[in-house]
């Protein structure tokens, strides 16, 4: 039988930023993606999350950034510890407390560095001493995302087929390690249309959604031969093109909606003008207002310069790859 520590159980993971991206479950239950992706894990953004399992507790307590958790937030952690609990054989409540160093819900991954830190504390404080595969293979139970943020750096997430073969693993790139992301908070109050219901929406009444799955497959390939090739130019023309492509697929769905608002897209043209003027720089957006500028070293303090003038420097970030999931 298991024995529980009383001490709790602290990890952080980092968010990342879907290259090729990840749209739709073939899945739901599982979270099984229809099509493979490719991140990088930012040093930026990140969540810490503590753990304790306590036989004394009546049902799961969790707080978030300072505040009690109820509603559908609790019934998604819940649900999550339950599938920890399963696989170590324990029926513990457990206390959660989880400190967000990103805005959540506002498409900068905040789901995948909060149940990537959740995995990684919950299964340790459960007892379990998980591979980095199987961490990632839980990881993914809470958040598709969360299980390429186990690893640091450049991460592609095989899509699978069931629960054992769908995780990520850190891609082994020779090239592009001069890579700066810039993110822009356009906006940071959670979405309207969480990511959830955007894919099912997508997956289910858009007419564009099958050569989506065959396009991003070819997009994943290229992009990879792009960053073994050290090719900057090839890597940020699939990457922006491969948001947009995901982005058609919310403006064809039935009813139609959109995560853009209006600063987005002027903040898409100023990418577009400043790579007219030969300050090469690509942006991609997830599911949410905010973008993210990618370029190189060089690059970047005339394009932090141009953005600090547009949105105010509060509102940018700038980033580079970072870590894996660590243990505090």
């Amino acid at each position: 039988m298991t024995t529980l520590s009383n001490d709790p159980v602290r990890a952080l993971a980092h968010t990342n930023i879907a290259l090729i991206k990840y749209w739709g479950k073939k899945d739901e239950q599982l979270i099984i993606p229809y099509t493979s992706s490719l991140s990088l894990t930012l040093d930026q953004f990140y969540t810490e999350t503590s753990v304790r399992f306590d036989q004394s507790l009546s049902a799961d307590k969790v707080e978030i950034d300072g505040a009690a958790v109820s509603g559908k937030s609790w019934q998604r952690v819940h649900d999550f510890l339950t599938v920890v609990r399963q696989l170590a054989g324990i029926n513990a409540a457990a206390e959660v407390i989880s400190l967000n160093h990103v805005p959540i819900a506002a498409g900068l991954a905040s789901s995948a560095s909060a149940f990537a830190a959740l995995a990684a504390a919950a299964s340790r404080a459960a007892g379990l001493q998980l591979a980095s595969k199987d961490l990632s293979r839980l990881a993914r139970r809470g958040s598709g995302s969360a299980c390429r943020s186990i690893f640091g750096g450049f991460v592609e997430w095989q899509r699978g087929h069931d629960d054992t073969d769908s995780y990520a693993s850190p891609l082994q790139q020779t090239g592009l390690k001069d890579i700066s992301v810039i993110a822009l908070t356009v906006e940071s109050k959670p979405k309207s249309i969480s990511s959830r219901e955007g894919m099912n929406r997508s997956v289910t009444t858009s007419p564009y959604y099958p050569t989506w799955v065959n396009v991003a497959q070819n997009d994943l390939v290229d992009i990879k031969l792009a960053i073994a090739a050290n090719d900057f130019t090839k890597f940020g023309t699939i990457s922006e093109l491969n948001a947009m492509r995901m982005h058609a697929l919310t403006l064809s769905a039935a009813p139609d909606f959109m995560y853009f608002n209006g600063e987005t897209l002027t903040a898409m043209n100023l990418v577009k003008r400043l790579r007219h003027q030969g300050i090469e720089c690509y942006y991609t957006i997830d599911a949410g207002p905010n973008v993210k500028v990618i370029c190189q070293q060089a690059n970047k303090p005339q394009i932090v310069d141009a953005f600090t003038k547009l949105l105010g420097p509060k509102r940018v970030t700038t980033l580079k790859a970072g870590p894996g999931v660590q243990y505090l």
